[in-house]
């Protein structure tokens, strides 16, 4: 097959595999008491974990977005916010004590939201009762448009080295239509400040396949982004979902790119990254050979989880804030999505999980499976096991995506865009049960 008929094969509605099994093939969540049980478990296993905190405000919508978010310019929101976080840290502290972790993220909405004071009272009352490892990896991500040098420099001094700025597209067609308007000089001004103060991994998000996106836009846009050198990229397809995210529908669905074109937008930004020097590492990420993530992904050894890719494997993941996923390898949970009933819940006196899923032994199986293909590009099994998984393998080879053994699969250069598709041959909870509605976005 040629690449604009593997293109209509393949590109369909599937999984980002975030997370095995998939949100909508999650059980029954987890009770508090079986949460924290995972969690000893987990810890009992002498790993440093990781910490995710989620910021939800933002003080305007973006069209394109897909996290959970609350839209609003009172900043007033922002303090009660805080204490209920560290109140929901300091369930976690009561009953496990200290906590090892090696590395932190602060995610959002816009954690940039919260002032400079804030973010200090926040973070120093989550590191009170934490033991860091040598090395970890702290990090946050933040709007280039309301983003400090104050914020930065807080944080800077907490220890955190790591900056993601939510760069998209510098077209002014591109931002009108997505409801984000950004200069260049705002990301520069940040990038150089970040530098200045001392983080050495400094992160753009692109999105590929937006409202009114061209190759010309395309192209400008990582020609600005190259001279500003960030550490590494994530260049995102654009999950068009309009019946879960109906503000999606601000714009004509025939204004988004799809199919072929949308796919030659993503082949000439990855070509202009990859002359510029960066290496393709994973679904959708590029890094200089300088980051470490570039040395994580060519020893083997990255990982990822709900954050995104990270440098090694941190277990388990603990979750604060709205929405946030925690993971102990054998469990997920989900907290409340909305600020009320969450913080109703912590003022209980009670963890806030609203939803998650106790993993059993076929789940385990194939989630090592699926996440080495999307870190590593390749897996291994005991040969005569997987026997259900052959026959959607053998297709995948036919077409040229991999190469199979009896107890391997390793992805091809003309495999890389339907990594997705990949993952997709090893989910027996997908292939014994087909969404009968709309879940996904398209897998290319």
């Amino acid at each position: 097959m040629n690449a604009l008929q593997l293109l209509a094969k393949y590109d369909i509605p599937g999984p980002r595999y975030t997370s095995y099994p998939t949100v909508p093939y999650w059980g029954a969540a987890p009770t508090g008491e079986q949460w924290f049980s995972h969690l000893e478990r987990a810890i009992a296993k002498q790993r440093a974990g990781a910490l995710y905190v989620h910021i939800p405000f933002c003080r305007s919508l973006c069209h394109y977005c897909g996290c959970n978010t609350v839209i609003t310019r009172d900043v007033s929101v922002s303090d009660p916010y805080v204490e209920s976080v560290l109140a929901e840290w300091k369930l976690y502290v009561q009953r496990l004590g200290r906590i090892r972790l090696a590395e932190i993220h602060l995610g959002g909405g816009t954690p940039t939201y919260l002032t400079a004071a804030q973010l200090q009272r926040l973070m120093s009352g989550i590191l009170e009762h934490v033991d860091l490892e040598p090395g970890a990896e702290l990090g946050f991500e933040a709007d280039p448009r309301v983003a400090s040098r104050d914020q930065l420099e807080v944080l800077a001094k907490l220890g955190f080295k790591r900056l993601s700025l939510g760069i998209q597209d510098f077209d002014p067609a591109v931002q009108f239509a997505v409801n984000r308007p950004q200069s260049v000089e705002e990301v520069r001004v940040v990038t150089e400040v970040a530098r200045e103060l001392g983080y050495d991994s400094i992160n753009f998000d692109l999105i590929y396949g937006l409202p009114k996106q061209t190759p010309e836009g395309i192209e400008r846009t990582v020609k600005e982004v190259r001279a500003l050198a960030p550490d590494r990229l994530a260049f995102y397809g654009y999950a068009h979902v309009p019946w879960m995210k109906t503000f999606q529908r601000k714009f004509e669905d025939a204004d988004v790119p799809a199919g072929a074109a949308k796919r030659s937008l993503y082949e000439l930004g990855r070509g202009l990254l990859l002359e510029a020097g960066y290496r393709e590492i994973g679904l959708d990420h590029f890094a200089l050979p300088t980051d470490g993530l570039w040395r994580a992904f060519s020893e083997k050894r990255m990982h990822r989880n709900f954050m995104g890719y990270t440098e090694h494997e941190t277990m388990p993941l603990f979750a604060l804030g709205v929405s946030a996923i925690g993971d102990t390898w054998t469990a997920y949970a989900q907290n409340e999505k909305a600020v009320a009933p969450w913080a109703a819940a912590i003022a209980r006196g009670e963890l806030p999980i609203v939803k998650g899923h106790l993993l059993d032994d076929e789940d385990l199986l194939l989630r090592r499976h699926i996440l080495e293909v999307m870190t590593r590009f390749e897996t291994r099994w005991e040969p005569g096991t997987l026997m259900q998984v052959g026959p959607r393998l053998r297709e995948l080879a036919n077409d040229g995506l991999i190469e199979l053994t009896a107890s391997s699969v390793a992805v091809t250069d003309a495999g890389k865009p339907f990594v997705r598709n990949v993952c997709m041959a090893f989910d027996e909870r997908l292939a014994r049960k087909a969404p009968d509605k709309q879940l996904f976005s398209r897998t290319v």
